[in-house]
C-alpha cells in the first residue's frame, strides 16, 4: 500500500488571510505535485473531492525542512495549487502562509521554543530571501490565542510580527525590473515593481473603476478582466518573469485615493480572481510603489513624515499595515503584523 493510501502527515493552518496544508518536505511522496492536486481536489471549481476551499487563497501549500544555512532555522517552499487547472507552481512567495511557518516548525520539533517568545528565521526558497517571525511561546509551547486582530479574519489571535529585509528584486532581479518607475502598457501607465512580490500597479480610474467596488463586481467586469490580462501578459517578460500565461504572477493592483484614513486604496487580481484583501508581500510592494517619487501610486498616496513610515494599505475587507524603514531615501526594511491558527493536525489522503 502506498504512503498516499495510508495518509501523509499534514497540518492544516490559517496563515494570515490564507489557508492551506503544511507539510514536512520529508513526508511528501516523490510524485508531489500530482499528490497535492488530489489533496486539494484540483482541477475543479468547487474542489469538492479535496481539501481546497474553491478559492486561490484556500488552495495553498507550505513545504518546510530544517535549514542547513548558517543563521537560518528552516527553509520554506510555497506552492500555489490552482483551483480549476492541474497546476502546482512555485513562481511566487506567500507572506500570509509564511505566518504559520514559525508555529509549524516549533510544533514539528524543527525549532526549540526559547522563553515566552521565540524568533524563527525562515529562508523563503521561492525567492531566496529571509524573514524573521516572532512566535508567542509561553511556557515553551506555541499558543494561538491572543488579542491581535487583522482585517479579513474574524476574532483575535496571537500576534505574529514578521520582518522582511533585502526583498527588492527577489523574483524579478531588481526592485524596478525595467529600470523605470513608469512603463506604459496597453495605453496604461504602470509601475512594474518587485519588493517581495511582483506587482503591476495602475491607477484604478484609468481603468474605469472608483476603487470602492466589491471583488465580485470587479470579477463580473469582463472588459476590465480582459484589459488586465492583456497588460499582465506583456508585463511578464518585461519583469523577467517570461511567459506568465500559466503563472500566478505578477499580481495586478489597481490603486485609488484612500477612503478610510490609510495611505492608498487597492483592488488586486491574483491573477484572474479579485482578492478579498491583499497579500502580505503584495502590500509591501504596493507600499514601496507609494514611496517612489514617480508613478501611479505616488500620485494618489498619503505618505506620513519621518524615516519610519506606517503605511495603511486599504483593501476590500479592511487594511494591512506596512512599516517601512527608509534609508538614503529608499525602503531599507519592511515589517508586517500577521496571525495564524492551527486548524487540524493529522494525515491527508491523495488516493
Amino acid at each position: 500500500m502506498s504512503e498516499t493510501e495510508t495518509g501523509v502527515r499534514c497540518m492544516w493552518m490559517r496563515g494570515g488571510t490564507s489557508k492551506g496544508g503544511y507539510f514536512l518536505a520529508s513526508d511528501l511522496p516523490a510524485d508531489r505535485d500530482n499528490f497535492l492536486l488530489r489533496v486539494m481536489g484540483s482541477p475543479d471549481p468547487r474542489q469538492i473531492d479535496g481539501m481546497g476551499g474553491a478559492h486561490p487563497l484556500t488552495s495553498k501549500v507550505a513545504v518546510v525542512r530544517k535549514s542547513g544555512r548558517e543563521g537560518v532555522d528552516v527553509d520554506y517552499l510555497f506552492l500555489q495549487v490552482f483551483v480549476d487547472q492541474p497546476i502546482v507552481t512555485d513562481a511566487q512567495n506567500c507572506g500570509n502562509i509564511l505566518a504559520g511557518i514559525g508555529p509549524f516548525a516549533i510544533e514539528r520539533g524543527l525549532v526549540t521554543a526559547k522563553g515566552d517568545k521565540t524568533e524563527v528565521s525562515i529562508f523563503m526558497e521561492n525567492t531566496g530571501q529571509i524573514a524573521i517571525a516572532t512566535i508567542e511561546t509561553p511556557g515553551g509551547q506555541v499558543t494561538y490565542k491572543g488579542e491581535a486582530r487583522i482585517d479579513g479574519v474574524p476574532g483575535t489571535s496571537a500576534p505574529v510580527p514578521i520582518v522582511f529585509a533585502d526583498t527588492a528584486g527577489s523574483s524579478c532581479g531588481a526592485l524596478l525590473p525595467t529600470g523605470n518607475p513608469v512603463d506604459v502598457i496597453e495605453g496604461v501607465a504602470c509601475t512594474l515593481i518587485d519588493n517581495g512580490m511582483p506587482c503591476v500597479v495602475m491607477r484604478g480610474d484609468v481603468l474605469g473603476i472608483t476603487g470602492t467596488e466589491s471583488p465580485k463586481n470587479l470579477e463580473a467586469n469582463q472588459e476590465l478582466r480582459a484589459k488586465l490580462e492583456a497588460i499582465r501578459l506583456k508585463a511578464g517578460p518585461m519583469m523577467n518573469l517570461g511567459d506568465v500565461t500559466k503563472k500566478s504572477v505578477p499580481k495586478m493592483t489597481m490603486v485609488s485615493a484612500p477612503t478610510a484614513g490609510g495611505a492608498i486604496s487597492t483592488r488586486t487580481f491574483i491573477p484572474h480572481t479579485c482578492h478579498d484583501a491583499i497579500g502580505v508581500l503584495g502590500a509591501v510592494s504596493v507600499a514601496t510603489a507609494c514611496l517612489l517619487p514617480e508613478g501611479p501610486a505616488s500620485e494618489l498616496a498619503v505618505i506620513p513624515e519621518g524615516n519610519e513610515k506606517l503605511l495603511s494599505i486599504e483593501h476590500p475587507t479592511g487594511e494591512m499595515s506596512v512599516i517601512a524603514t527608509m534609508k538614503d531615501g529608499e525602503v531599507h526594511r519592511a515589517a508586517v503584523l500577521r496571525t495564524a491558527r492551527k486548524l487540524f493536525d493529522g494525515v491527508v489522503f491523495g488516493d
